[in-house]
Formats: structure tokens, C-alpha cells, sequence
């Protein structure tokens, strides 16, 4: 396994990083483990297909809040990142159709 120093946030909004081979169907290994078991503390992944333009109004929104409140010089908290999915699925659920936001997937690693 390898550690990644400081590692504590991944974001992959690219299609399927969350979800494994359909050759070995029992593994639970794909992108977004492989960055968890790396040593990311929090990582959102998708479990299928997605629009870029879904995608694009989803990780703005996910941003917006998961930088609020932060001061000049602070340092993002990962463990926001649940309640920022959370909040950017309520914030583009009259842009982004339930099928679309459905695709986002959150990992936290419980230390």
C-alpha cells in the first residue's frame, strides 16, 4: 500500500470511478478505494455514466461549499466533504436530473 503524505481529498468526477471490473465482479477495488487505501482520508467518486455538463454545475456547487466559511489562508477540511455532496445536490436538483446526481458516490476513511 502506498502512503501518500497529506493526501486527505480526491474529487473524480470522471465516469465509473467508483465502480470495479466486470471481470472480477467480487473485488471491491477501483479508483476511488485504490486513493482511499493510498492514504485519502475523504474521496467522491461516480458510480456510472455522467454527463460533463451535469458534472460541471455538481463540482461547482460541491466547491461553493466546501470553501464557505473558509478564512484567508485556511486549509479545506475534508471531512466537510459529505455535508458539501449533500448541499450541492440539494443546491442543482432543478438543473441536474435525479439520475445524474445519483452518480456521485462519498468514501471516508474512519480513523
Amino acid at each position: 500500500m502506498a502512503n501518500i503524505p497529506h493526501a486527505e481529498f480526491a474529487f473524480l468526477s470522471a465516469c465509473h470511478t467508483a465502480v470495479g471490473d466486470e471481470e472480477t465482479p467480487d473485488e471491491v477495488i477501483h479508483l476511488a478505494a485504490g486513493l482511499q487505501f493510498s492514504g485519502f482520508k475523504s474521496v467522491v467518486g461516480t458510480l456510472w455514466e455522467v454527463d460533463d455538463s451535469v458534472a460541471k454545475h455538481v463540482v461547482e456547487a460541491f466547491y461553493t461549499y466546501m470553501f464557505k466559511d473558509l478564512k484567508d489562508g485556511g486549509v479545506m477540511d475534508y471531512r466537510k466533504a459529505a455535508w458539501a455532496l449533500n448541499c450541492a445536490m440539494q443546491a442543482v436538483k432543478t438543473k441536474v436530473p435525479l439520475k445524474q446526481r445519483m452518480v456521485f458516490f462519498f468514501i471516508l476513511v474512519c480513523s
